[in-house]
């Protein structure tokens, strides 16, 4: 079913039919803009609240700057639905996060108006920086670069590094602050308090826009008069303030806050700032769902990624399943770290900003006092993990796979090289789904595998997933501990069994057989399972190992394989270079074993946004594509795809 947009919205396949259009238009267009996204996410699912919140900005933002030729940045991109409607996909934005559909978030190789691709927080401030600098490098003094940052993402460490840098770059560059107190859950932090002094001191801001009128004012009487009133202005500001000089410090003009949702005033706003020249920050106040009731009113984070929902009434659509589903991978962490809580005092918890996501929100609400939301600062969440291990406590840190690249460092420095006994809970590993190859935990396997004191394991089902965490949390001699584990579901609908203590380095066989063994690691296995049950009507009996451990390897039962089977097949959720299937291939050579090894994982390229069974599928990695590379190995006809 086709979305039938507005009659102004219609009109609009480009931002230069924007401009086209009256002022007076502009209300009536995001009114129809903020439908077309209601009616769309309502239908085929997507993020939803943050775009809502900034419907007006970015209708201004288009209306009033030269994009492309103006360079637009957008921080993380959940709030990008109405920059890509805008923008030339008006058309084909129901396939948004389908396989072969758009991207959900903005990507350079989809359109010149996304200047630059983003999936993970902070980036804007840096990416639009670089650009400000390039253009004053060639002497493109007209050109103007603008970066949409909101106050979650500005909680991140690099978007401080970057506004440090930027109030010393005499550049071209506008940032924008979207303060809507919500990331994907409420913000948390010292940062928060000071926004919302910014925006609810009467005092200040009362005098503020008395002082930039008269200011409007006296201009004709000079640029001596403005400097005057500026001075004024800013000496004042410290007084009725004490920190409302966090930006200006930085060599920041501080313009704000403003309503994000008055298109209006903010179009006028924006058209003073492009004369002003140098660094600036506009300070715009949103509400995230705005214009949407039930969005508004309800959970932020519920709405920040509904799925579908009936438009009418809000409801949000659930499954409804016969049979007894098993539970997600992240709500079985979540309540079985509280279970082992209970029963061991030195545990905490830490996660960067996604409490919900990852289900630490579950210890958060039962020992608030031993879990930690750090906001989006994943460097930050590891070494206070570390400094945590220091004193004796057993953290576990849980960082979603590819946010878990932003904190490498710390994971070396910090953790690794003092041998500091770490607890690492990688949620999302493997394919994440619709959202894509900046979500994809694709690497973690190979960038942990390298580094010593790291032990680096996968759960098969939910048992072993609490069994990992049971073992985790025992004493040892340092090294930090990695789990990771899928997006979604596991396996076993009946999950709650006693925690068991699983051996360091020691995999397990699920099967026997002969010929051809298979050796998985991780969810990724119940493939295999279903493999050669599939394989056994043709009777064909492959064997099949869990790893369990991608370091420690589990050598006896390597040996063993290789002693008896010439025919290998490795399966992992994570790339080949340098995965699961390297280290088995170096485990060969170092003995001297010589066997045909095919190793099934995710390949050397980007990989799309998708269903999770629709890239595994994609990339051979599932049942089919098991069953496949077993047949070739034994030279036996396949049907392809």
């Amino acid at each position: 079913m086709l979305i039938t947009p507005g009659k102004l919205l219609a009109q609009i396949n480009n931002p230069k039919d924007l401009r086209k259009l009256d002022p007076l238009q502009l209300v009536q267009v995001c009114e129809e803009l903020r439908h077309f996204i209601i009616d769309n996410v309502s239908v085929y699912g997507g993020h939803f609240g943050a775009s809502l919140g900034v419907v007006e900005l970015t209708v201004a933002l288009h209306y009033v700057f030269n994009t492309p030729h103006d360079q637009l940045v957008w921080d993380v991109g959940h709030q990008a639905y109405g920059h890509k409607i805008l923008t030339g996909r008006r058309d084909v934005f129901h396939t948004n996060r389908v396989y072969g559909g758009i991207s959900g978030f903005p990507k350079r190789k989809e359109s010149e108006y996304d200047t630059f691709g983003v999936g993970h927080s902070s980036t804007s401030v840096s990416a639009a920086l670089g650009m400000a600098v390039a253009s004053k490098y060639q002497n493109l003094t007209d050109k103007q670069h603008i970066a949409v940052i909101g106050d979650g993402a500005l909680t991140g460490g690099m978007a401080f590094e970057a506004l440090n840098h930027a109030g010393v770059s005499d550049t071209n560059v506008l940032i924008i602050l979207n303060d809507n107190c919500m990331s994907i859950d409420p913000n948390v932090g010292a940062l928060k308090d000071y926004l919302t002094d910014i925006t609810t001191s009467k005092t200040y801001n009362r005098f503020k826009d008395d002082v930039w009128n008269l200011l409007g004012k006296l201009s004709a009487f000079g640029k001596s008069a403005q400097e005057i009133v500026s001075k004024i202005e800013n000496g004042i500001k410290s007084t009725l303030l004490s920190h409302s000089n966090l930006f200006e410090s930085l060599n920041l003009r501080y313009f704000g806050p403003v309503d994000g949702h008055d298109v209006d005033h903010l179009v006028a706003v924006l058209n003073d700032l492009k004369s002003i020249k140098g660094p600036k920050i506009l300070h715009c106040v949103t509400v995230k769902g705005k214009g949407y009731g039930p969005a508004e009113k309800g959970n932020a984070t519920t709405w920040h990624a509904p799925g579908t929902f009936d438009k009418i009434s809000g409801e949000i659509h659930k499954k409804v399943y016969d049979q007894p589903q098993a539970p997600k991978y992240q709500d079985v962490f979540g309540h079985s770290l509280v279970e082992l809580a209970r029963q061991n005092e030195k545990i905490v918890g830490i996660t960067p900003a996604m409490p919900s996501g990852s289900s630490m929100n579950i210890m958060m609400k039962e020992m608030p006092e031993r879990a930690f939301d750090v906001g989006i600062a994943e460097q930050h969440a590891v070494t206070f993990s570390a400094g945590l291990a220091t004193q004796g406590l057993i953290p576990f840190c849980n960082i979603y796979s590819s946010f878990m690249q932003r904190a490498y460092d710390q994971v070396i420095h910090d953790v690794c090289i003092q041998n500091l006994p770490v607890n690492f809970c990688l949620d999302r590993a493997g394919f994440a789904g619709a959202d894509g190859p900046t979500h994809h935990g694709a690497y973690d396997i190979a960038y942990f595998r390298c580094i010593p004191n790291m032990i680096v394991s996968a759960p098969m089902n939910e048992q072993e997933l609490r069994n990992l965490m049971f073992t985790a949390q025992l004493p040892r001699a340092g090294q930090a501990f990695s789990i990771r584990y899928p997006r979604g579901q596991g396996v076993m609908p009946h999950w709650r069994t006693a925690f068991e203590r699983i051996e360091v380095g020691k995999g397990r066989m699920i099967q026997d057989g002969e010929e051809v063994a298979i050796l998985s690691f991780g969810h990724i296995g119940n493939y295999a399972v279903e493999a050669c049950r599939l394989l056994s009507k043709e009777e064909i009996y492959p064997a099949h190992f869990d790893l369990r451990f991608a370091k420690p390897l589990d050598e006896e039962m390597l040996h063993e394989v290789f002693r008896r089977f010439s025919r290998i097949i490795t399966l992992e959720d994570g790339c080949i270079q340098g995965g699961v299937g390297s280290a088995v291939v170096e485990f060969m050579a170092d003995h001297g074993y010589a066997a045909r090894v095919v190793r099934l994982g995710i390949p050397d390229q980007v990989v799309e946004h998708g269903e999770q069974q629709e890239l595994h599928q994609e990339c051979d990695m599932d049942t089919q594509g098991i069953v496949r590379a077993i047949k070739n190995m034994l030279q036996i006809p396949v049907s392809h795809r």
